[in-house]
C-alpha cells in the first residue's frame, strides 16, 4: 500500500470510501467515459445515454436489453485488491461505508455490507407489474425482454438510468456517512456525474484522499493526491 495512504488508514477511525468506475477496471470492467470507452461511441446513431435512458427503456425494450446485456453487464467479474483492502478495512471497525457509482455489485460480493450503491446494481430486479425479485441470471438467461413467471410483467434492473432520480434514502445514508467521517477516500471517478459528485460537500472531516489516474476537482482540496492503479496504490499483504 502507498506509505503515507497507510499512515493515514492507521491513524484514522471512521473512514469512508467513495468510489466510480476506475475502482473496478482492475477486474475486467471498463471505464465508460474514458477517451474510446462506451460513452464515446455511437450505436446506429443512438449514443449509449439515449439507449440507457429511462424513455428508451419503456419505449424500446427489447433494444435496451440487448445494448445492457452486450455491454453493462460482467458477470463474470471478481473483486480486486482495492475491493479486498476495503471489505478487510470493514472488518476492523475502521471503514464505516463505502459510497460507490458503481452497478457491478463488486463491493458486495468481497464482503463489505455497508454499501452505497448510488446508481443501483445489476443483481437486483424486479417486476413493474408485481414488484417479484428476480437475479441477474434471469435477465442473462431470457430471450429478449425477461419477462416475470409469475404475472408477464416487464422484469426491470434496479439501476438508476438517464431520466430517473438515485433512491432517496441511499443518497440520505450515503451523504450522513460522508459527513461523519474523519477520513474520507475519493478513489476510480472523475467528480464529473451528479448529485453523486456533489456529496463530498457534506465532508469535514480531517483527511481527503484522493487516487485517480487524472486530476478531479478534489484534488485541490485534498491531504494526499495519488496518481497510480488503484488496485495497486490500496493493496496490502494478506
Amino acid at each position: 500500500m502507498h506509505s503515507e495512504l497507510a499512515g493515514i488508514v492507521q491513524r484514522s477511525r471512521r473512514i469512508v470510501f467513495f468510489g466510480g468506475a476506475g475502482v473496478s477496471t482492475e477486474s475486467g470492467i471498463p471505464d465508460f467515459r474514458s477517451a474510446g470507452g462506451l460513452y464515446a461511441r455511437e450505436y446506429g446513431g443512438l449514443t449509449p445515454e439515449m439507449i440507457l435512458s429511462k424513455s428508451f427503456f419503456y419505449l424500446h425494450p427489447e433494444q435496451f436489453f440487448d445494448f445492457y446485456r452486450k455491454h453493462m453487464v460482467f458477470p463474470d467479474a471478481c473483486p480486486n485488491a482495492a475491493h479486498e483492502t476495503l471489505c478487510r478495512w470493514e472488518q476492523e471497525d475502521k471503514l464505516r461505508g463505502i459510497v460507490t457509482q458503481n452497478i457491478d455489485g463488486l463491493h458486495k460480493r468481497a464482503g463489505n455490507k455497508r454499501v452505497y450503491e448510488i446508481h443501483g446494481t445489476v443483481h437486483e430486479n424486479f417486476c413493474l407489474d408485481c414488484n417479484a425479485f428476480f437475479p441477474l441470471k434471469t435477465i442473462m438467461e431470457a430471450q429478449g425482454i425477461p419477462r416475470c413467471p409469475h404475472c408477464g410483467g416487464v422484469i426491470k434492473p434496479s439501476v438508476v438510468l438517464y431520466g430517473e432520480a438515485p433512491d432517496k434514502y441511499v443518497c440520505i445514508g450515503a451523504r450522513r456517512e460522508i459527513s461523519q467521517a474523519d477520513t474520507l477516500i475519493v478513489a476510480g471517478t472523475s467528480l464529473s456525474v451528479e448529485p453523486a459528485a456533489s456529496f463530498l460537500d457534506s465532508f469535514s472531516g480531517k483527511n481527503l484522499v484522493v487516487i485517480n489516474r487524472t486530476p478531479t476537482p478534489a484534488d485541490r482540496k485534498a491531504n494526499l493526491v495519488i496518481r497510480g492503479n488503484i488496485a495497486e496504490e490500496m493493496k496490502t499483504e494478506s
